[in-house]
């Protein structure tokens, strides 16, 4: 299961880990966030472990959508040791942030 990442939790669970993240701005009225989110889901499980995989709901956690400049939903961000290594915006295949993932393991 992914995890769930908010304004409150991201310094601990992600920019303090030693694990790469991949964090999935979203928000519950947006399609293409909820098309990408079985993705997220599967990718949490493959991963399990290994990667710290979670979403972030971006109506409810507005501070770390500006704080990351996120203006558009979906965005996946891969952040290790604190910093952002690469992003997605806009629903991709899994194959594409699979791609990402390895990259940057």
């Amino acid at each position: 299961m992914a995890l769930e990442f908010t304004d409150s939790n991201f310094q601990t669970e992600v920019l303090d880990s030693d694990k790469l993240s991949v964090i999935d701005f979203w928000a519950e009225w947006c399609g293409p966030c909820r098309a990408i989110g079985p993705v997220i889901e599967d990718l949490s499980k493959d991963y399990a472990g290994k990667v710290n995989v979670g979403k972030v709901n971006v109506d409810q956690n507005p501070q770390l959508s500006i704080n990351y400049g996120i203006t558009s939903i979906p965005a996946i961000l891969f952040i290790k040791n604190g910093q952002v290594v690469d992003k997605q915006v806009g629903a991709a295949p899994r194959a594409i942030l699979e791609k990402k993932i390895q990259t940057n393991l």
